[in-house]
């Protein structure tokens, strides 16, 4: 991808809470919880509280996705497909590994047990 987004993050914040990433993007909550569904390299991890907690890096990928849908008329599936081909493949993991290696990680955790 490119690394300058079509609009910077100006804010000094470690972490963004939705409302706040949806005041900077200029999307509605439910699109993002929507782009968390279809794209899986954004995926803000969540508070104590079960709140979503976007990184400086998430507000920028979102960011991304919004340009590239909105402004460069991408689909859903241009995008993904965008963000694998830019990825290279190097160091990237395919979402079957990671749940995998999850499901992995819980079943020696439940023989700890």
């Amino acid at each position: 991808m490119e690394s300058s987004p079509a609009k910077k993050v100006t804010l000094n914040k470690l972490f963004y809470k939705i409302g706040e990433v949806s005041s900077i993007a200029r999307v509605e909550p439910y699109v993002l919880r929507y782009w968390e569904s279809e794209f899986p390299f954004l995926s803000p991890r969540k508070n104590k509280a079960g709140q979503r907690v976007y990184t400086r890096k998430n507000v920028e990928l979102v960011l991304q996705i919004k340009s590239l849908l909105y402004h460069e008329k991408y689909t859903i599936a241009g995008v993904k497909k965008k963000f694998s081909k830019d990825s290279g493949g190097k160091g990237s993991v395919s979402v079957e590994t990671v749940e995998r290696v999850k499901k992995r990680l819980k079943e020696i955790l439940k023989t700890l047990k």
